[in-house]
């Protein structure tokens, strides 16, 4: 008993010293070869659990999104709110002989324009436009509202609702685009905005456009119309690119025809010399601080046929245009009757900018500043030169002949803001009263967005 207990004490911490022993020990059985190879084993294993303690972990990179190639489908209806104004101030001196025959023209400052509009799409081809104006008599006064269904397979873009019609260059001429204040003399003659529908086509590769519309006439400031006889009437307009280069060089070309059937008879032509000059055509005439310097009064007509032509060009800072309207009156009970009128205008930017030509409507564009007014420049300037004549007196109609020459001075700011300033001196030669004269000097601020 006493023997087994030797051998117990013995075996125990004999054991427990074996286990305890490190294992790079040799133990018996074990070669020399075997013991050094767990000696490397076990080093590498110690190099590189330090390797992995001491270089942080590759940061874990997640999939690449996909991105769908599938386009997005507009939602409909679309809405931009749009908008400008024009304040205007202007000085007036007349000779007597001119305050004689037409009165005393006072000096004046107003809104000649202040609009608010909608636009956008109710459908991919189809879209639309609502346009009022709070300086207009009427205020607020329709201007353009109309709905639009574009790229029809006979009809082109075809266009419903009151807008400009095809007819005169200076009349398509985006009023924030003019080069003067006013337009031209010759504006006296066209129908403008009446309610009606057209169709146009462009072609931009070719440089051709083409428009056709039929309208009530004449139409009030709200878009209405109401008569019990007559009131017709129809517009066409073609234009052409006759040259181009690629020093952006642009000729253009133009002529234009209107027939007018106008309701209860009457139609009338009159005009001021550019400055206040308010929708002064056959419809109605704005009355401003500027009377009416020529007048055919009202004529009982059947109707009236217009004619037009019209040449522009764009090259580099230079651009130029004009154009000839001629109104052939049949009236009822009376000799016929043909006036005419004409414009041409040139500018020069100081500043080396250009502008530019539209081919999809066939006007010349807006002026862009290289340099914006502000602490990198002083935006664009731009020099301007026209000349106009209206002659409103023919057979027993004895209107007036009013010739007009405006210079003058545009500053851009920016893309959409601009500073005007015209000169005009206006030649009365009058029938009833001699001739006279009168200048005038306008300002002009401008901001659209």
């Amino acid at each position: 008993m006493m023997f087994h207990r030797a051998i117990r004490c013995f075996w125990l911490p004999a054991l427990i010293f074996g286990c305890l022993m490190p294992v790079s020990a040799q133990q018996p059985g074990e070669s020399v070869d075997d013991v050094n190879r767990l000696d490397a084993l076990e080093q590498e294993v110690a190099a590189l659990r330090a390797q992995l303690l001491t270089v942080p972990p590759a940061p874990i990179t997640p999939p690449a999104r996909v991105v769908s190639t599938i386009p997005t489908p507009p939602k409909y209806p679309t809405v931009a709110l749009t908008g400008f104004l024009q304040a205007d101030a202007g000085w007036v001196h007349q000779d007597a002989a001119n305050q004689f025959a037409i009165g005393d023209a006072q000096d004046g400052a107003d809104f000649r324009r202040a609009r608010l509009a909608a636009k956008g799409d109710v459908a991919e081809n189809v879209g639309y436009l609502v346009e009022f104006d709070f300086a207009f008599p009427g205020r607020p006064t329709f201007m353009d509202v109309w709905m639009e269904v574009r790229d029809t397979s006979l009809l082109g873009d075809v266009k419903i609702g009151q807008f400009r019609h095809p007819f005169g260059l200076d009349g398509l001429t985006s009023v924030k685009e003019l080069t003067f204040i006013e337009r031209g003399l010759p504006f006296a003659f066209l129908p403008f905005r009446q309610i009606g529908a057209m169709s146009s086509f462009a072609n931009e590769e070719l440089g051709t456009t083409w428009a056709a519309s039929g309208f009530r006439f004449p139409t009030d400031p709200f878009g209405g119309f109401t008569s019990d006889d007559g009131g017709y009437g129809m517009a066409t307009r073609f234009t052409a690119v006759l040259w181009e280069d690629e020093n952006d060089t642009v000729v253009h070309v133009g002529g234009a025809y209107s027939f007018i059937d106008p309701g209860n008879n009457p139609i009338r032509y009159r005009s001021a010399p550019e400055f206040f000059d308010a929708q002064a055509n056959s419809v109605t005439l704005v009355t401003t601080s500027i009377p009416s310097f020529v007048d055919t009064g009202a004529m009982m007509a059947n109707n009236t046929n217009l004619w037009a032509g019209e040449l522009a060009a764009t090259s580099g800072s230079f651009h130029a245009q004009s154009e000839v309207i001629l109104s052939a009156v049949d009236r009822m009970g009376a000799p016929n009757t043909l006036f005419w009128g004409a414009s041409a205008q040139a500018a020069y930017i100081l500043t080396g900018e250009h502008r530019p030509y539209s081919r999809t409507s066939g006007v010349l564009g807006r002026i862009t500043p290289t340099n914006n007014f502000g602490a990198n420049g002083w935006g664009a300037f731009e020099v301007a030169g026209r000349w106009s004549i209206l002659d409103l007196s023919d057979a027993d109609v004895q209107g007036g002949v009013l010739n007009t020459a405006t210079f003058g001075l545009n500053w851009y700011l920016n893309k959409f803001a601009k500073f005007q300033f015209n000169y005009v001196h206006a030649f009365l030669d009058s029938p009833v009263n001699r001739n006279s004269n009168a200048d005038i000097l306008g300002m002009r601020a401008q901001v659209d967005f």
